[in-house]
């Protein structure tokens, strides 16, 4: 195995040299570091984890703390983490803090107080539940997705926007009876909150009577709010705005069971464009998960090289995705109509 002793040897400099054109700690010129790094490429010279850390003091590694791994959109987020954090040479530990289990308690008062990483990315915590701050009174840089914060840097989705332009949608096509499914979740509590008032803002706008049903932020939850809401001819409405693709999916299926056909007697708008609405022909607002995660630990590493990196707060616009869920209501004429199958700026 070749150690730092023939890299030395073979670039002409002593260990000490080596050591630090290799760690980056420490100064050396351009020209003997690069010399060094090439000699180390060509003996196929792997550096000790455990020294690098001891000599520079950092351990290459960023926790990454999220309530849920086997749902899309914290897998979406995950996987841009990884792909950023493995471009700039970083390790990820995952920590699995699922709302109320023992390892989430044993996540926040256990393992993150060993400090065994650089820094931390927090994906979907509550603020409600002062997690946010416990991470940040771990001492190291912090970037949360989604959780708002005034003392880290965030990037999320600007949910009550999305709301808006989904409800706007329905509005346009001529629907007056429309009703929001959501705003009942324990978690994820504050995104879906934020989507409902976005709703309930935008009806009043157009001067409608609000209509909401609380759900789940799930498929099950959207399918059993549906049935009931639906089941019912006396309030049953012509528009579904769902707090997100899964409760929209749900709302779809049934309708579908209920006899009610999608969109003739019923539009459905969801957000987020989950892998599974395109197959259901769902018209939503689009988020990219994916690039949240990527953007987010891009944000963390800048924060590791420049250590007073002001705190930003990035809100993204969804993009409108108009498919076949929507569409006028039987015998209302509307302008939008013609905007079936295409793409729409957020």
């Amino acid at each position: 195995m070749v150690g730092i002793a023939d890299v030395a040897r073979a670039a002409g400099v002593s260990k000490a040299t080596a050591s630090r054109a290799l760690t980056g700690s420490g100064y050396v010129s351009d020209s003997t570091r690069e010399r060094v790094l090439q000699t180390a490429a060509s003996l196929g010279y792997v550096a000790s984890t455990a020294a690098v850390s001891l000599a520079t003091g950092k351990t290459q590694n960023v926790g990454v703390v999220m309530p849920y791994i086997s749902r899309w959109f914290f897998a979406e987020v995950l996987e841009g983490i990884q792909d950023a954090l493995l471009r700039h040479g970083y390790d990820l530990t995952l920590y699995d803090a699922r709302p109320g289990t023992d390892g989430r308690r044993r996540v926040f008062e256990d393992f993150l107080a060993r400090k065994r990483f650089d820094g931390l990315i927090a994906v979907g915590l509550e603020p409600s539940d002062n997690e946010l701050e416990r991470l940040i009174a771990v001492g190291r840089p912090l970037v949360s997705v989604v959780g708002p914060s005034s003392d880290t840097s965030t990037i999320g989705l600007d949910d009550l926007h999305a709301a808006r332009r989904a409800t706007e949608h329905l509005v346009e096509l001529g629907h007056t009876r429309i009703a929001f499914v959501g705003g009942g979740g324990q978690h994820w509590a504050h995104v879906d909150h934020m989507r409902l008032v976005g709703y309930q803002q935008t009806m009043a706008d157009a001067g409608l009577a609000p209509m909401h049903v609380f759900s789940p932020v799930s498929l099950p939850g959207g399918y059993a709010a549906a049935v009931d809401l639906l089941g019912d001819v006396r309030r049953r409405p012509t528009g579904i705005v769902g707090t997100c693709d899964e409760v929209a999916i749900g709302a779809i299926i049934a309708a579908r069971r209920l006899g009610l056909p999608v969109p003739s007697s019923l539009s459905v708008v969801g957000i987020d464009n989950h892998e599974y609405a395109d197959m259901f022909s769902l018209t939503t607002l689009e988020q990219q998960p994916h690039a949240q995660g990527t953007q987010a630990a891009e944000m963390l590493l800048r924060q590791l090289r420049e250590p007073n990196t002001p705190i930003i707060e990035l809100r993204l616009h969804a993009t409108l995705i108009v498919r076949n869920s929507t569409a006028p209501p039987t015998g209302v004429p509307s302008a939008a109509v013609g905007a079936a199958g295409a793409t729409g700026a957020g």
